[in-house]
């Protein structure tokens, strides 16, 4: 099976919110794109405050958007231009179907 479409996934420090929707908003493919507060629990603690690594966890903000094959290596290319060693995770999934109801 050959898929279209991908969703990906970005988690993204809360410092670089407002530059990571500029940059989504500039980017932004057909479908729009949306974004939500979530708790990041990584065995990792470069990077964490002491108050973070005593709660175990880490606010972030995920922002998820569905692109094309095509846009798909557009927009992690400029992504990772645009916020190289940042600390932004992500993923990529492909749409297995999707719609409205």
């Amino acid at each position: 099976m050959t898929h279209q479409d991908y969703w990906i996934t970005f988690n993204v420090p809360l410092s670089l919110e407002e530059a990571f929707v500029d940059c989504l908003l500039l980017f932004e493919s057909k479908h729009g794109f949306n974004s939500v507060p979530v708790n990041d629990h990584h065995h990792q603690s470069q990077g964490l405050s002491l108050a973070e690594q005593v709660r175990g966890r880490q606010k972030k903000i995920r922002f998820q958007i569905v692109v094309n094959a095509d846009e798909l290596s557009q927009l992690l290319i400029q992504i990772k231009k645009d916020f190289a060693e940042a600390g932004i995770q992500y993923w990529v999934v492909p749409v297995i179907e999707r719609g409205f109801i």
